[in-house]
Order: C-alpha cells, then structure tokens, then sequence
C-alpha cells in the first residue's frame, strides 16, 4: 500500500497541476471554467461545477470560486454590457456624467463657457475638453457640444460688413454673430437673390389659377352634355295618347288620332247628306 500512495505522489509531483492543490487521493483538483462555479469543492472527491443561471456568472478557472450575483446599474449609472454566465454586468456613468476617479463617482460634465468650444466631448470615462476660440472662430454661447465655429467672410460685391468677428460677444451685449453663427450683415443683392423666388411662385399660382378654370369648364360641359342626355331619354320613354300606334292583323300600324280625323269627317258628309234630302241616307255608311 505504501508503494502505491508513493507511486501516485510521485507522479502528482511530475505532472503540472494548474489548480495547485490535490484530494485525498493525491489528484490534481480539477477547476471550473468561465460560467460555471463550484458546487463543491475539491478534497476527498473531486471539485463538482454547475452551471451559472439567474442572473449569476463566473469569469474565471478556479476550483474554489462560486457563481456570483451580477451587478445591478443604479444612480447615475447605465447599463452599458449586460451580464452573461461568464461575464459581469458593465455599468457607465449615464449620459451628460463622467466617473471622476478622484471623487469614485459621477460627476457632471464640464459646459464650455462663451469664447470656448468643444474640443472633446464628454465621455463616461472623461470629462469635456475646451480649447479658446482663435484664428477667426468664436463662440458666442455657452456649450458641452458645440467646438469654436468659423467666422462668416463677407462678400464684397454684395454685403457690407457691420462688426468684427470676434472670439466672444461685443461689450453691452451686442454679439457680432446671428443666431446662425455668421457676422450680421446687410446684403444689397437680397432682393436681387429673391426676384428668381417670386417670379417661380407667381408662376406656379397662375399656373394653378388656369387649370382649376379649364377643369371647371371641362366638368360644367361634361354636366350639361349628360343632364341632356338624361332628358331626351326620359323623352323617349314617355308615351302619350297622341303618339300611340295601333297595329292591325295584317301588320299594318295606323295613327289613332288620324283615324279619329276620319271618322268625324264622314259623319259631317252623312249629316249634310241627310239635310239634303239624298234617298241613300238610311244607308249604312261605307266601310273602312
């Protein structure tokens, strides 16, 4: 027996072992790998590992280390990584913050003043970086965005420059740039730049005025075109006494009212026949 315990030392001693530390039978205790932690730890059996769940990670090869909790993001701090089963939670100092290592928090970020711009903006891992306003830039409002902008070059043909650009705003509180960052300035070819505008949408209105009126007059003749169209179908199929056909047996159609005619004319000759005393008057009147 104690031939074998020293055989086994022996070659615990020869073979490298990672976790530096062996069970009671003399083997290398086996470590657990990222995203999973030890359930029980190496001594007379050998380390048991799980896996890393409900929010819980391991990071590391260890024989020793449990699944530890993530971290949560609270206060100032975002959640910038979320946490996996090998790897923690990453929080940031929320946006407008940086983590100051000097006071271990967050911290707001610098707003560069007037006659300053933005060199670097505001990380969560430093603060803003302000540079003066040199060179023909300015800056005439405070800032942690915007860097020193250039200042307008007037046009000599057509504007006349009323102030000096200058890093930060005149004296009294009269600024040399507009609300655009450019020097205010007095353009003699304004209006001259606007004739083209005016003309183009004068054009458009007429343009607009004259097909309104042609879809008018079009949609007035299609209206007048189809109530007389409806009219003279309603004339068609009307039907009045006077304009009623009778059709005989043998196929021929007689007008009503010019047989009426007829049959008046005949009895008037048979009246005049009788008042003048003709013999034939008692006779039936000739057939039709």
């Amino acid at each position: 027996v104690a031939l074998v315990l020293a055989s086994k030392t022996e070659r615990a001693v020869l073979l490298t072992c990672d976790s530096g530390q062996y069970t009671n039978g003399g083997e290398c205790c086996l470590e657990c790998p990222p995203g999973e932690g030890v359930v029980k730890k190496c001594g007379a059996t050998q380390t048991v590992c799980a896996q890393c769940l409900d929010e819980t990670f391991s990071e590391n090869y260890s024989h020793t280390e449990q699944c530890r909790p993530c971290t949560q993001c609270t206060g100032l701090m975002r959640l910038e990584t979320p946490c996996t089963d090998s790897n923690d939670a990453v929080c940031v100092c929320n946006y407008n913050f940086f983590f100051d290592t000097i006071s271990g928090r967050c911290e707001p970020c610098t707003v560069c003043p007037v006659g300053q711009g933005v060199f670097a903006h505001c990380e969560h891992n430093h603060d803003t970086v302000c540079e003066e306003c040199v060179d023909d830039t300015f800056s005439d409002r405070e800032s942690s965005l915007e860097p020193c902008l250039p200042c307008a070059i007037c046009d000599d043909e057509t504007e006349i420059q009323l102030a000096l650009c200058s890093p930060t705003p005149l004296p009294g509180g009269e600024t040399t740039t507009s609300s655009a960052g450019s020097p205010r300035f007095l353009g003699h070819g304004l209006n001259e730049n606007l004739i083209p505008i005016y003309c183009s949408i004068l054009a458009a209105v007429v343009v607009g005025l004259v097909a309104y009126i042609v879809f008018k007059r079009w949609n007035s003749c299609k209206q007048n075109k189809q109530a007389a169209n409806n009219r003279a179908a309603t004339n068609n199929q009307m039907v009045t006494p006077e304009g009623e056909k009778l059709h005989s047996d043998s196929g021929i159609s007689v007008d009503s009212q010019s047989l009426q005619e007829q049959q008046q004319q005949q009895q008037q000759q048979q009246q005049q026949v009788r008042v003048d005393g003709d013999p034939q008057s008692d006779s039936p009147p000739p057939e039709v």
